[in-house]
């Protein structure tokens, strides 16, 4: 136990243990011990391919000899850039079976973020989904990188929609050539001519992987994370969560390169002998089908993807007594949202609530989360075994009386090490206070009841969470205003019916003549060029000036106040419509349902080419 560190909320842990041991090796060395009591499990189910625990971990093996033979060392970067596909994972592992460490980037990021991301990490290769290389073909030569390894989502996919797929797809799978590219089946090949052993014999303390957060200012950061984090993270979860056991199935649709589902969705999944059943793309509109096909354990989402459940008519009736565990991260999930999940889930027959968690990249994703059998209105839980909360007064180490508001503050084993290449700002968030221990500031503003239950209130960063994403308002400022014809911007979140929130940008032109339709095109072109998909604003206004405070700086909750006036009462009709789906350019979960009902329909009959209609809107 940390010497000085007060858990009073230890006697609402039930049968959780309080204290856990920490074995110091890596994540894939955790995982590696456990599988090897389990190994005819299904580790992942990916569109009905599944490998047990001894095939996948054959598959990291190769892929671990293949970075070798690719020259990758203990300590490189290799970034890796997929959605939940058995590729994505593989590589995971394999990164970190030799030591290496895994820069995880979203496959949807704009173009100068890949740059970004891939020049901030210094990372020499990386392993992307195909549908991605187009633009880092064009910024390569920025790079230190030598080698592209492209992965097709249907690579892992069951032979019969594998073909249908690629069939569908084709006129939109061709990638420019290039020597610095070489396919994943190549890569796999690659590794067989690698005799040497492989050492994995890697601590707690070595850097394993960066996932990325906006910090405290809203710049889009590498999160270090270590071993350690990692290891105590899927502990952890296990036996908090204390719903679940060997063999159970859990829904993977929270992505690999977001904390929450790297470390919840997969990491501990494969730490307790479950099955991981991989989503590379989630559709609301379809979300009936992933539940009656797969028949999941848990499921573990964000608030959007419980709004989605509750609003899906072809669920009336479904029985969902196989679905034991809910669990809601990422976001907050308000009070009434979780009654009628609650009472949705109840009808359909389930035997469990939604529990909610809460955390951050910085600390590995959750480490807080309700107790089992004891919820309380509007917390977010009790802390993880061995992760202790504090509130601190703002901009200070001193801690508050219950009940009253402050800044959290985190402390314990998940903590991050701090962020890549930005010492003045791990500084910043990491402080050592005069207990002896480093705390994580979150920026995030709460308070603590008498018996230790945390109640998340407001952020004291700016930040907009849709559908789960944060987004950071001055990153995206910042593009905007480099665009010749404006003066400033402000971005703020706007309501939405389904993803909660989304951006909206007020901006202020150097010449009012230029507020035209050509103006305005031109700067969304320079949105979609340098920032990620979903974070695109969805509205933009032009102003003649911003409301400033009075040292003169832009008074951005002056117009989150305009807005929430403006939207007071006004109702949004066909909500339906507006459950939009994010679809990238290659592939289509539409396309892929279509497949299979054709299949189950008529077996012989070939799978016609989809219209264009499916590409982005």
């Amino acid at each position: 136990m940390a010497k000085n560190l007060k858990a009073k909320w230890e006697k609402f842990y039930d049968d959780t243990k309080g204290h856990l041991d920490y074995p110091d090796y890596s994540m894939y060395r955790l995982m590696n011990y456990t599988a090897s009591k389990h190994l005819n499990n299904i580790s992942y189910n990916y569109y009905g391919t599944k490998k047990t625990y001894y095939e996948f971990l054959k598959q990291i093996d190769e892929a671990a000899r293949s970075l070798l033979a690719l020259g990758v060392k203990h300590k490189d970067i290799v970034s890796i850039c997929m959605p939940n596909t058995p590729e994505g994972i593989i590589a995971f592992y394999a990164v970190n079976k030799i030591g290496a460490v895994a820069n995880m980037i979203h496959p949807l990021s704009a173009e100068n973020e890949l740059l970004y991301f891939i020049k901030e990490s210094k990372s020499e290769y990386i392993i992307t989904v195909d549908f991605v290389f187009p633009k880092i073909n064009k910024i390569i030569d920025k790079t230190k990188l030598k080698k592209c390894i492209t992965v097709s989502v249907a690579d892992s996919m069951p032979v019969y929609l594998k073909t249908t797929y690629q069939l569908a797809t084709v006129y939109k799978s061709r990638l420019p050539k290039s020597d610095k590219r070489m396919s994943w089946k190549e890569f796999i090949k690659l590794g067989h001519t690698y005799t040497k052993e492989v050492d994995d014999d890697f601590k707690g303390k070595d850097l394993a992987v960066i996932l990325y957060s906006g910090g405290t200012t809203g710049t889009p950061k590498g999160v270090k994370l270590t071993n350690l984090n990692l290891v105590a993270s899927a502990m952890q979860s296990f036996e908090h969560v204390a719903d679940l056991k060997e063999g159970d199935t859990v829904l993977a649709i929270l992505p690999i390169f977001h904390g929450f589902g790297l470390n919840v969705c997969i990491n501990t999944v494969q730490y307790f002998g479950g099955t991981s059943i991989l989503i590379p793309q989630f559709s609301a509109k379809t979300f009936d089908k992933l539940l009656k096909k797969y028949r999941p354990n848990a499921i573990i989402g964000v608030p959007t993807l419980f709004e989605a459940l509750i609003k899906n008519k072809n669920l009336d009736n479904f029985d969902l007594s196989f679905v034991r565990c809910v669990i809601s991260g990422g976001d907050s999930l308000s009070v009434e949202l979780k009654r009628k999940v609650d009472d949705f889930l109840e009808k359909h027959h389930s035997p469990t609530k939604v529990r909610e968690g809460y955390g951050l990249t910085e600390c590995g994703g959750a480490s807080c989360f309700t107790p089992h059998n004891c919820y309380r209105e509007g917390s977010i839980g009790i802390p993880y075994p061995d992760m202790y909360y504090k509130i601190v007064a703002k901009d200070s180490e001193k801690e508050v009386a219950p009940m009253e508001e402050g800044e959290i503050v985190i402390s314990g084993p998940t903590v991050m090490d701090g962020y890549l290449n930005n010492r003045k700002e791990t500084k910043k968030t990491l402080r050592k206070h005069k207990d002896g221990h480093i705390w994580l500031h979150t920026g995030d503003l709460g308070f603590m009841d008498n018996d230790g239950f945390i109640y998340f209130k407001n952020r004291l960063k700016r930040l907009i969470v849709s559908s789960g994403y944060c987004l950071y308002p001055q990153y995206i400022e910042n593009i905007i205003d480099s665009h010749p014809a404006v003066l400033m911007s402000c971005v703020i979140g706007i309501p939405h019916p389904y993803k909660v929130e989304v951006a909206k940008a007020f901006i202020v032109l150097k010449d009012k003549k230029d507020a035209n339709e050509e103006t305005l095109n031109s700067i969304k072109e320079l949105c979609e060029k340098n920032i990620s998909k979903y974070s695109w604003p969805y509205e933009y206004e032009f102003r003649d000036e911003l409301p400033k405070t009075l040292i003169g700086k832009v008074a951005y909750n002056v117009l989150i106040h305009e807005e929430e006036m403006k939207n007071r009462g006004r109702k949004f009709e066909k909500q339906d419509e507006l459950l939009e789906q994010v679809e990238d350019e290659s592939h289509s979960e539409d396309i892929l349902d279509k497949l299979e009902e054709e299949k189950s329909a008529e077996p012989s009959k070939k799978a016609k080419k989809p219209s264009k209609k499916s590409k982005d809107k």
